[in-house]
């Protein structure tokens, strides 16, 4: 299906409106899996033309989205990533656990950034970075678009490389997102030590349900349980 490819107009308007000079584009992957990581990307750009047929990393193939990030690993004036463990999620709750991974991620680019451009309408990142949020800002902004394939295939890697020693849940095909083969191997293994022990799909397993975690909140007042990004079986 055609596309429209993204464009420089968030930055040049960041650029003209803030004084920015320097902009990360940020985007995250991760966010609704059972298991793995949450991973952020925070890619600098400049205002250059990117490679061709950039965009979201989701509106990609598999060989052209992993072929695409090679190519932006070396486009790229700067990048770096971010993550945020399974236990990390579970003790902080994912709004926490977004930040965290952003902010690492931040933090390991070559120069900080001035202002940055967030995936989404929520701000989790927050003071004391500049940001601007922008829906489908994977789609219509350039640094965002690479970001976002650079997260998605280095996090595609990763969960594949931790499904070596568990085959039978199939990360290296659903990256530890929900999916039948992933279900039936919880309901006959129970959750390995990558999974979210907060999350809503072990209320599903009566074997394995005792395992989960409920986060209580700082001050006290009330237990919150995560996984709401959960999905059902």
């Amino acid at each position: 299906m055609p596309y429209e490819p993204p464009t420089h107009t968030v930055e040049r308007s960041l650029r003209a409106t803030t004084g920015a000079k320097v902009i990360a584009g940020v985007d995250e992957v991760g966010r609704g899996a059972w298991a793995g990581p949450v991973t952020v990307c925070a890619a600098i750009t400049g205002l250059r033309r990117p490679p061709a047929g950039l965009t979201d990393s989701k509106l990609l193939t598999v060989k052209r989205r992993t072929e695409l990030a090679a190519e932006l690993r070396e486009w790229v004036t700067g990048y770096a990533l971010g993550h945020a463990s399974a236990e990390e999620i579970d003790d902080l709750g994912m709004t926490a656990a977004l930040r965290l991974a952003a902010v690492r991620a931040l933090e390991g680019l070559p120069v900080r950034p001035d202002a940055v451009i967030l995936d989404g309408k929520h701000d989790y990142l927050g003071a004391p970075w500049r940001v601007r949020t922008v829906v489908k800002g994977d789609q219509s902004c350039v640094a965002v678009a690479a970001a976002s394939v650079i997260a998605k295939v280095h996090r595609d890697k990763t969960m594949a490389e931790l499904g070596i020693d568990h085959a039978d849940f199939g990360f290296a095909a659903n990256a530890g997102y929900p999916s039948p083969v992933h279900k039936a191997a919880l309901e006959e293994r129970g959750p390995t030590p990558y999974h979210r022990l907060s999350w809503a799909y072990l209320d599903a397993l009566p074997r394995w349900r005792h395992l989960k975690k409920v986060r209580v909140r700082v001050d006290g007042a009330a237990s919150e349980v995560e996984g709401q990004l959960g999905f059902d079986f």
